[in-house]
């Protein structure tokens, strides 16, 4: 992780001040505030502002349910009551804002998640700094055979490093047209607007990302899973262990009915059902297709031998 002079003295000046406030705070987050946590060769996420603890989910949910319901249960229970159920709302009244780095092929993927507020650094206004993503050779592999959007097997040491001289190679000679293009003291000089799109997509960019609770555990749903990328996955583990820290009684229900869980379709609990009973269980007796029946059968059929 690199950072520049100018933020590097903007992280200074921000961890230096201090001040009382009348509003709640989460000790988790404060320790994380304005700390760049390094991803990838040179990205980083650092926490810009918050709102709301698991105090606040609770109270937002027991506003719904009336005067004299809150000795009912327990913030904790109430919590995982609400991730059980799936009621969102409460998840909703807590926020952050967090400033990401991010090379621009797993901003795009990010981008698709449209639930946040999104200010990202400007390549029209500004010209971008030389700084691109290069996977570690262990993590360069073949197209998946079963997975049109996945890895397959790594590939053997002395293709994978042809490959990062490949893109490396690219990656300089992309940027030094571009630096040609831009520059005042050449012919050129043309919009930056323009230039930019000689760049390749494994280039550095930033963002301000602002999101409710509630659309973050949907984002780490599906960006921590096992099956996202390598890429983006890396940012989605370094959200959780700061959102463990924000809002833990919401972290581990969220691990617990939706991260470490399992969606089964009513041909997948007959299934189930019938193999508690003792029963034969076949793809064909199941009703489920074929992709279906390897999906159950890796959580359960496996599981059982």
């Amino acid at each position: 992780m690199v950072l520049s002079s100018d933020q590097a003295s903007e992280i200074e000046q921000q961890q230096s001040r201090s001040s009382s406030t009348r509003r709640v705070v989460s000790k988790g987050m404060e320790h994380h505030l304005f700390d760049p946590k390094p991803v990838l060769d040179h990205g980083f996420i650092r926490v810009i502002d918050y709102m709301g603890d698991d105090g606040a989910i609770a109270q937002a949910a027991r506003v719904s349910y009336g005067i004299g319901t809150k000795s009912v249960q327990n913030d904790e229970g109430l919590i995982r009551y609400l991730m059980r159920h799936a009621h969102t709302t409460p998840f909703e009244m807590c926020e952050v804002k967090l400033h990401v780095k991010l090379p621009v092929f797993v901003a795009r993927q990010w981008i698709r998640h449209r639930t946040a507020n999104v200010n990202e650094y400007s390549a029209r206004y500004s010209i971008l700094d030389r700084e691109f993503y290069f996977p570690k050779p262990e993590n360069i592999s073949t197209q998946s055979a079963t997975n049109n959007q996945g890895r397959g097997e790594p590939l053997a040491a002395v293709d994978a490093e042809r490959v990062l001289e490949i893109l490396k190679t690219d990656a300089s000679r992309c940027y030094d047209n571009y630096e040609v293009m831009v520059s005042q003291d050449d012919q050129f000089g043309i919009a930056r607007e323009l230039a930019r799109m000689n760049l390749p997509a494994n280039i550095y960019t930033q963002w301000y990302w602002k999101i409710d609770l509630h659309n973050l555990f949907h984002f780490l749903k599906l960006r921590a899973d096992s099956h996202a990328q390598f890429e983006i996955r890396a940012y989605a583990d370094e959200l959780c262990n700061i959102v463990a820290d924000w809002v833990p009684v919401a972290f581990r229900a969220f691990q617990d009915y939706q991260l470490g869980a399992v969606v089964l379709s009513a041909q997948m609990v007959t299934a189930l059902k019938s193999m508690l009973q003792g029963e034969d269980v076949s793809r064909e007796t199941s009703g489920m297709s074929a992709r279906e029946w390897r999906e159950f059968s890796a959580e359960f059929i496996a599981a059982k031998s």
